[in-house]
């Protein structure tokens, strides 16, 4: 490495490092043999080699058997018996430091069995297109053909995800062989079931949009049975009838994503997506009388407006006594304290609001309550 600057006294320095490429490493392999089929002992053989001119010593290797046993050091040949059927990582690794791959180390995967158990695992659905994944249990087993029930095969023990496009009932098939077992082959079948999905989609007006006036949302969705609504400012709605009357009021000018979320009897999903444009003008009032009577008018109060984000609404009665406080617009009074509808009178209120521009706004004013 070689550095410059002028604006130092020696102007110039190098620095040199030495770098030493061996050429002496060792090959690592092992061979594992089950010594009978009816019970679980195996023999494992060092086949690793060395490299010309330098032998491995008595030391050169820890073996290591994937169970709760202690690690063996050896070059030669070991017998070692498993408690219990499974599936063991075992290998060996190089510890001699006069190898340049000194710490490498070779690992196998033994499925422990007496007789080879063909098993694994999947969901029982899906949605098209649908990648299944699969995960093999087998006991034992030295060679795997998977039949995926489409025409499609794998050989090997883990598959990678099956991709199903089209809709239907596969039976998916598994053939393990394992010649150091009894049985010497098994095979077992799963059948899944592959759905189709809904299919979202809507429309929405005014467009172009108009000051504080609410978007009415035109569910063109087919074949769902639940509807998940999000309007893009945190607010979300569910429904499950596809006519239902969806309108939204946002808080502030700006273009959101709004998303609908289609889902079936099966559980399957679509989503559609698209901005949705909305102005907005802050503006608010209170309402100066209600009439709590149960005929369905003006029987509750609220504050009504557009852009203000956060509120503190508080109503009083005429000895100062707080009967009512909100800050959610969506919450009004209906006339009660306590669960008792309140005598006929003037409250008084205080409210306090912030819009979505920042600017805030305090507003006292008198509600009289008829009965």
């Amino acid at each position: 490495l070689i550095a410059i600057d002028s604006s130092t006294c020696n102007i110039t320095d190098t620095s040199y490092v030495t770098i030493n490429v061996n050429n002496d490493a060792a090959t690592l392999g092992l061979l594992v043999t089950k010594l009978s089929c009816d019970n679980l002992n195996y023999r494992f053989d060092n086949v690793s080699t060395s490299p010309i001119g330098k032998p491995f010593k008595s030391n050169s290797f820890n073996l290591f058997f994937g169970d709760a046993s202690k690690q063996v050091i050896g070059v030669g040949s070991v017998q070692h018996s498993y408690a219990s059927e499974g599936t063991y990582n075992a290998g060996l690794v190089l510890t001699d430091t006069n190898y340049c791959n000194y710490n490498d180390t070779f690992k196998i995967q033994l499925r422990i069995a007496s007789n080879v158990k063909a098993q694994f695992t999947t969901p029982a659905s899906g949605c098209a297109p649908y990648a299944a994944i699969f995960k093999n249990t087998s006991l034992a087993g030295q060679s795997f053909m998977w039949n995926f029930g489409d025409g499609s095969t794998f050989f090997g023990a883990d598959p990678p995800p099956h991709l199903y496009s089209n809709i239907g009932t596969y039976t998916i098939k598994l053939i393990v062989s394992d010649t150091n077992t009894c049985n010497k082959i098994d095979s077992t079948s799963f059948t899944i079931t592959v759905s189709g999905k809904p299919t979202a989609a809507f429309t929405y007006n005014p467009q172009p949009p108009q000051a504080n006036t609410a978007v009415t949302f035109i569910n063109n969705a087919i074949g769902g049975i639940n509807y998940k609504w999000l309007f893009g400012d945190g607010d979300s709605l569910i429904t499950t009838n596809v006519n239902a009357v969806v309108s939204h009021i946002y808080n502030a000018t700006n273009t959101y994503r709004a998303c609908l979320i289609v889902s079936n009897t099966r559980g399957c999903l679509d989503t559609s997506c698209q901005p949705v444009n909305a102005i907005t003008i802050p503006l608010l009032d209170v309402p100066n009388a209600i009439t709590p009577n149960g005929d369905g008018v003006n029987d509750k109060i609220l504050v009504r407006g557009y852009g203000f984000t956060k509120m503190d609404w508080r109503i009083y009665n005429r000895w100062g006594v707080l009967v009512f406080a909100s800050n959610d617009p969506k919450i009004g009074w209906d006339g009660s304290y306590k669960g008792s509808i309140q005598a006929q009178d003037v409250y008084t209120y205080t409210l306090n609001v912030e819009f979505s521009d920042g600017t805030k706004f305090s507003k006292k004013g008198d509600i009289t309550l008829l009965r």
